[in-house]
């Protein structure tokens, strides 16, 4: 085990220890100085919290924790669903009491993505209108073809570029996969020439996306009255429609409360998926909601284009079953910055 874990479970098991106390409780013999530095970088990644000072200092686990800490996603995923200890009920607190309290990016993390967004208010500064429009074209595209390829859908990005610029439709291919690829265009669309139409962030705003994304296939509209389940794992979503209006009430507040334009695309992304608040298309409107965020700030979009859909769906799997953030992170990190270099 490494030392970094064996420092991690000795404060799990004696919360609120000192730095000497961890030095001989664990089994690898390490200096002071050494576990010093591990606990200031944890601290600095929000994983312990420290009271006191001087020989005084303690050390316990962070409320934060389950967001932040390491979890080797090959190993967690060697474990058959039903072998995997999880949270399988919905976390009301996380909403509620934890994502308020802290930020999502660690400072590195919020440099790289604040350096990003430099370099693309540059570009974006050199392009004419049309040439703009041309790029956020292309994009639009590139996000209706992987969210929905995400979803299963079989259409490649060549016969959806055809799709959504000649309405030709790719042989073999069926009516519902045309339908959700130009579903996604349209809503796409309709937020550029409506760029403030999502803000405050509002119940009744996520349900028209959803709708707009839905239509003509066969989903039910409307916030869900019955229960869902999620293929891949035994997290169980809340049933109740009162408390999935109030949980989507809460998340609303939450992001429209946020500074950081990118903690908020990135709650709108994870929050929706986790809520699950419509029978189907959740995963859809919260990739849409999310770039639409980042779009109406003049911030850089995202298209997704170039994520693995299966790791797309274990980070997102990881966040419903252990309320772990690091892995989602990492994929918007990574696609947040393929868009600027790509698009624009």
């Amino acid at each position: 085990m490494k030392m970094d874990n064996t420092i991690i479970d000795f404060i799990k098991r004696n919360t609120n220890c000192s730095s000497t106390e961890i030095l001989q409780g664990i089994a690898e013999k390490k200096s002071i100085a050494t576990v010093k530095r591990f606990l200031s970088k944890s601290i600095a990644e929000k994983l312990i919290i420290s009271t006191g000072q001087g020989k005084a200092t303690r050390y316990s686990l962070s409320p934060y924790y389950m967001l932040f800490q390491h979890i080797d996603m090959e190993r967690y995923y060697e474990r058959e669903i039903d072998e995997r200890t999880i949270n399988e009920n919905f976390n009301f607190s996380l909403i509620t009491d934890i994502l308020p309290q802290v930020s999502l990016f660690m400072k590195e993390e919020m440099d790289k993505l604040n350096e990003l967004q430099k370099v693309y208010t540059k570009n974006k500064s050199e392009l004419s209108d049309l040439e703009y429009k041309k790029e956020l074209e292309r994009l639009a595209i590139d996000l209706s073809w992987k969210s929905s390829q995400i979803e299963g859908n079989t259409y490649s990005l060549l016969e959806t570029e055809r799709l959504l610029r000649e309405r030709e439709t790719a042989q073999g291919k069926s009516k519902e996969e045309a339908d959700m690829l130009l579903n996604h265009k349209d809503t796409i669309n309709f937020i550029l020439k409506n760029p403030d139409y999502l803000f405050p962030l509002t119940i009744s705003k996520i349900e028209d996306i959803h709708s707009m994304l839905v239509k003509e296939l066969g989903v039910e509209r409307n916030l869900r009255k019955r229960r869902v389940g999620i293929s891949g794992t035994n997290y169980r979503p809340i049933d109740n429609e009162f408390q999935i209006r109030e949980a989507l009430l809460e998340m609303c507040t939450l992001i429209n409360g946020k500074k950081s334009v990118f903690e908020q695309a990135f709650l709108a992304l994870i929050l929706i998926s986790y809520i699950q608040p419509f029978v189907d298309g959740n995963k859809r409107t919260a990739r849409i909601v999310s770039s639409a965020i980042l779009t109406n700030n003049n911030y850089c979009p995202i298209s997704f284009r170039t994520v693995d859909s299966v790791d797309y769906k274990k980070a997102m799997l990881l966040f419903y079953e252990q309320n772990n953030v690091t892995a989602f992170k990492n994929v918007f990190i990574e696609q947040f910055e393929f868009a600027v270099s790509t698009y624009f």
